[in-house]
Formats: C-alpha cells, structure tokens, sequence
C-alpha cells in the first residue's frame, strides 16, 4: 500500500470486506483470511440461577462465528500474533479496517479481529436493524430519564443491560474463556497461521482495553506472561467511565450498569461468585480490581507498576467515555504518564469517532491525526 490516505482507504476497505470471505486486498501487502471459532465453557459461569443468562446460552450466532484477520502476505509460520479487541455496542468491523490492515503492514504480524460475544457478528443480525428495534426504541421511550441518548443503534444493549446488568460481566468471562481458547491454539500449533509456541500481542479500544487490562493481570495459564498491550481511548477505572451515548447505551442503562457495578456488585455479589477454581477466581479478582479506584488499589497499581514496559497506549483530550483522569485513576497519575500519551486532535472528534468519515474534515488532517496514532501503536507492537 502506498503512503496511508486514511479516509479513501477506510472506504476502498469497507466496499471490499465481507466478513466469512477470504480477500487479497488491492494496493496491499495484507490478505484477510477468516476463520471459525466455536465458544466453549472452558471453566464454570458464576450464578447460574439467573434465568436470562440460561435464555442467551441459546442465541447460536453468539457460539459458533467467524472472526478475520488481516495477514502479510507470501508469509506463513508467524511466531507472534496481535490480538485486536474492540469498543461497546459494535455491530460491524467497518471503523477498524484501516486500523488492522495498517498495524499488519507495519508490524508484519497477522491482526486478529476477535468479536466480544454478542457483539458483531456474534449477535443476532436484529438487534442492529432499525425496523426490528423501533417497538423497543418506543417502549424505553418511557423508560429513559434522557430520550436524546435513546437510540436504534443503542436499544438492544440498553434493554439488556436494563434487564440484566450481570450480562456486562457474563459477556466479558465468555469472550476471556474463548480469548484463552484462541491462545492455547495458537501456543500448541494448532493454528494454520501460527507456529507452535507463537505468542499474541494485544492492540485494545474503548471496553476492549478494560478487558485486555483484565486479561493482562489475570495471566490464565500463564499464556500472557509476556504480552505487550497498546491502548486507544481506553484504559480507565470502570467508576470514571461514561457509557451513554446514541452509539453505547441510553440513560437508564448507563445508571443501571453504573450503580450495579459500582454499589450493589460488592455488597450484595461478590461473596457468591468466587468458583473455586484458580483460572477464574484470578479473573475475578483482576475484574474487582478495576472497577473502584478506592478498592484493591495496592493490587491494581502492583500490577501496572510491574508490566509498565510492556504497557502503553493513547488517549483523547477531549475523550468523554473513557477519560484521561479515568486513566489516572486506575493507574495512578504518575504511571499514567510514563505508559500513556495523552493528545489532541484538531478538529471535531469524539470517543465513537476519532477519525470522522463524513468528509466535514480536512482529509490531510484527519490522516496526519491516524497516523499520529498508529505509527505509534505499530511501533509498541512491532
């Protein structure tokens, strides 16, 4: 590919990608080959008392789902791999291909898109369809306190979340148990990428990034022992984050989750989930850890102090859902600015949409600003 235009190769991917499709990419060095995944419990599901989590066991496009990566081309046998997690609420890849295509190019390390389970192509296909929502739009209509973050985009995650706050949880342990199936894979040479003992690298956006963080400090099977992790827009304390938003979740969604998480969660949960199993009970541990700045701060801080070089990332000034002071939270403020940049951009952005495709921006701009980015991330990673 020649010299990144970012807005016009945005769009030449987005005409080209059909996830399920393997694709030899046009001006590029990358090919996207997809594979299947199937999802297992790979260690027990907390509370299985709660009715809904049994009723979304059921949804077969959450269990069995593709998943692309975009590949240097002629080369086979990779040794090192990244792993791309992405933000809340997505319902396509359109916004990350011009981010995995670039850090595959310079990196020369295949960039795995890996779906969070019930998002993308692991959620029924209504749940992201405007006609299908409008009963649901209309019906949390009466529901929200702030009707201007309902939205189509927004509904179905709202209305679950509403419903079962313990699906955010539920959601994340289900994509970390097939994020540990991924790994060992690709660690016993099971993957038709990979060479035995190959190793996955971590680039993570918005919840992505919570997750990865998670992921990091849990270490399950020692698989990520060594694993570097670049961040975009993410890295916060879930206290200081700030989920509403037309493309997120609405209003009464955001409280829900927000009180239940940071309130009810350890007061009334936390005593009952522990599983007894090591796997898990580190994860929940990490997960515990990363929500209240106040709790578990000697543990959450021990753990960044001690992979500081292997942690790095970007945030956004003027970043509303997942803000620097968020970021300070969780890392503490001097950690913060040893592993994270925090920049501007200048122009109008936001969080969903740091790189605007609707043209009101000059596109030299725009591009000098993904750069800024990416050159940056490729470089961590590489």
């Amino acid at each position: 590919m020649k010299i990144i235009q970012f807005l016009q190769r945005q769009k030449e991917l987005i005409s080209n990608f059909r996830l399920g499709r393997n694709t030899k990419l046009d001006d590029s060095r990358i090919r996207i080959e997809t594979f299947i995944f199937d999802s297992k419990e790979l260690i027990p599901v907390p509370d299985p008392s709660i009715a809904v989590l049994h009723q979304d066991e059921q949804i077969p496009e959450n269990r069995r789902f593709c998943y692309p990566a975009f590949v240097p081309a002629g080369c086979t046998g990779f040794q090192s791999g990244i792993l791309f997690l992405h933000g809340l609420n997505e319902r396509n890849w359109d916004k990350y291909l011009c981010w995995a295509e670039y850090l595959a190019m310079q990196t020369q390390k295949p960039v795995i898109l890996f779906p969070l389970a019930y998002h993308i192509n692991r959620a029924p296909s209504s749940w992201g369809d405007p006609r299908s929502m409008s009963l649901l739009v209309e019906k949390r209509k009466g529901k929200t306190e702030n009707p201007r973050s309902l939205s189509f985009a927004n509904a179905a995650l709202s209305e679950r979340l509403s419903e079962e706050p313990y699906r955010f949880f539920n959601s994340g342990l289900q994509t970390v148990q097939d994020i540990i199936g991924l790994t060992m894979q690709i660690s016993n040479g099971q993957h038709p990428l990979f060479t035995g003992g190959a190793s996955l690298d971590i680039f993570a956006y918005s919840i992505g990034s919570f997750l990865a963080e998670i992921i990091l400090m849990a270490n399950p099977f020692n698989l990520f022992t060594s694993s570097r992790l670049f961040v975009f827009c993410g890295g916060s304390i879930f206290r200081s984050m700030h989920g509403e938003s037309r493309y997120i979740m609405d209003k009464s969604a955001y409280d829900r989750l927000f009180n239940f998480y940071c309130f009810e969660w350890f007061s009334q949960l936390h005593q009952t989930v522990t599983s007894g199993e090591v796997v898990f009970d580190d994860l929940f541990a990490a997960f515990n850890s990363m929500i209240n700045p106040d709790l578990y701060r000697q543990e959450r801080e021990g753990f960044f102090e001690s992979g500081k070089d292997r942690i790095g990332g970007i945030s956004l000034l003027k970043d509303k859902v997942m803000p620097w002071s968020g970021v300070e939270d969780c890392m503490g403020s001097r950690l913060a600015g040893n592993c994270f940049e925090l920049i501007d951009f200048p122009y109008e952005y936001s969080h969903e949409s740091p790189f605007p495709l609707h043209g009101k921006v000059d596109e030299e701009v725009v591009n000098a600003s993904f750069l800024s980015v990416f050159q940056r991330g490729a470089a961590f990673l590489s």
